[in-house]
């Protein structure tokens, strides 16, 4: 009888905790609506944080939005927190596009050059931050960049990054 107990005690607990965390997931439609712009934006990204849980790339996404939607000390606490406890270098890169997109060059320019340093073998990264460092002036470094990746291997990414760079057009992110 008691082990009985234990079973169904057990089952019960384990399916509260995956409704709990389905329901986590789930986004609250009343969130948005009727609500002014910013209220509801300001909701579903409070819920994009839980759906994000501890991925990185899914905390940066979010920061990105705070951030760029104006609310930069929000997006700034969620960089620092992910760059905060030895990040991936993949991460450093997504913060600096971010920095790059609010225009602010000199902070994007010091995350890339440390990710270039920490990859110096990526070349569509090499291209990418060329192509950054063409879009904002600096032609001779831009150019070493493209040269660094090219001499690694020719993909079509970092080529047509280089290209657009050329034309006034950013890489795609």
């Amino acid at each position: 009888m008691k082990a009985r107990h234990v079973i169904i005690t057990t089952l019960l607990f384990v399916f509260g905790i995956a409704i709990g965390y389905a329901g986590a997931r789930k986004v609250d439609t009343n969130s948005y609506h009727s609500k002014s712009k910013q209220e509801a934006a300001k909701a579903l990204l409070e819920q994009a944080r839980q759906q994000a849980g501890k991925g990185s790339w899914e905390r940066i996404a979010v920061g990105r939005v705070y951030y760029l939607g104006g609310m930069k000390a929000e997006g700034q606490a969620i960089f620092d927190e992910v760059l905060g406890k030895k990040p991936e270098s993949s991460d450093l890169f997504r913060v600096a596009r971010v920095y790059r997109e609010a225009g602010e060059w000199p902070k994007a320019k010091a995350m890339f050059d440390q990710y270039i340093k920490d990859n110096p073998k990526d070349e569509k990264g090499l291209a990418e931050v060329g192509s950054y460092y063409l879009l904002n002036g600096d032609r001779a470094a831009a150019e070493e960049l493209f040269d660094r990746s090219f001499k690694l291997e020719s993909e079509m990414w970092a080529t047509v990054s280089a290209a657009g760079a050329y034309l006034g057009v950013a890489p795609q992110e």
